[in-house]
């Protein structure tokens, strides 16, 4: 089992790839990271608490990354994203709330700490800004020495942002750090709109969910919400919990290697772009996301979900 640190701002997608890393017997969770992005970082945590503790996970500790972006005082929710996501993160359902409350360490140093003591039978999948992965490296700059398998979802490189017309949300949040991230030399996969928007789940799917239980139809009914924003009212991207599975099974997905950077200023800032000093270098730095294999990614997610479900009536 490899691993997992999630680095989350627990909005809807995110709680489907918490209940995927919950589900998975490819995965060992070992803590989770609240950072701000979809929703205010607190109730982002209290989803992620909610939900680990709806599913007996009530050993897995979660920890406060970053609250704001690197060049920011604060943060203040886009309206979009509360639209999106509903004000409470998880499409206004109510799940049973959780007695416990987050590890007081701080959760860049519990990163770091893990990343020394894993190294390489660790990921961290990040699904919200990169703020967190930018403070490790420039926290601790000895982590690029030693540091384990990092997969994000974030960026779009051959399509439009869904932001704005050059930047994806998470990266258009702090893109800074995301050049931080993308200059440090570390390894990183990027899972990006160019696939994400053509990983989808339909209604069909959430009702098999619905049918399984009250814990099921929690999941079916947030699920539905984000589904609901839609054009079409029928299918919803699966861009968290494609990034998750990536990190997995990569075998679903074909790669574009790249150095990549970001536009931090002007019109564009968030963008995604190849570094022009190092189109001729041998030994890019990003592994960009271009293809996926829709079937199989969500085949796989729907019966881990649905075991979960079953299984936790």
């Amino acid at each position: 089992m490899k691993k997992l640190i999630l680095d989350i701002d627990t909005g809807i997608d995110d709680a489907i790839a918490l209940g995927y890393a919950i589900s998975s017997c490819e995965l060992d969770l070992i803590g989770v990271v609240g950072t701000y992005g979809n929703v205010y970082p607190d109730t982002g945590i209290q989803n992620v608490l909610n939900i680990l503790d709806m599913f007996g996970e009530t050993k897995v500790d979660v920890y406060k990354g970053e609250t704001h972006a690197l060049k920011k005082d604060d943060f203040v929710q886009d309206p979009v994203s509360a639209k999106i996501h509903g004000q409470n993160g998880v499409g206004e359902v109510e799940f049973p709330k959780s007695s416990r409350t987050m590890n007081t360490k701080n959760g860049i140093d519990f990163m770091y700490e893990n990343i020394q003591k894993y190294g390489d039978d660790l990921v961290i999948v990040a699904t919200g800004p990169m703020t967190n992965l930018a403070s490790l490296i420039e926290k601790h700059p000895d982590v690029k020495e030693k540091m384990c398998q990092v997969v994000i979802m974030g960026g779009a490189y051959g399509i439009e942002g869904n932001v704005t017309p050059y930047a994806e949300a998470n990266i258009w949040q702090d893109p800074y750090a995301a050049k931080v991230l993308f200059e440090s030399g570390i390894e990183v996969t990027m899972v990006g709109l160019d696939v994400t928007e053509r990983c989808l789940l339909n209604k069909k799917r959430t009702q098999e969910w619905r049918e399984t239980g009250e814990k099921g139809k929690l999941y079916a009914d947030m699920m539905d919400y984000y589904i609901d924003f839609e054009d079409d009212g029928e299918t919803g991207y699966l861009h968290d919990p494609a990034a998750l599975i990536c990190a997995i099974h990569p075998e679903y997905f074909t790669y574009l290697p790249m150095h990549l950077t970001t536009v931090t200023e002007g019109e564009a800032s968030g963008r995604t772009v190849a570094d022009r000093t190092h189109l001729r270098d041998a030994n890019p730095n990003v592994k960009v996301c271009i293809g996926v294999d829709n079937d199989l990614l969500v085949n796989h997610l729907h019966d881990n979900l649905m075991n979960l479900f079953k299984n936790n009536k």
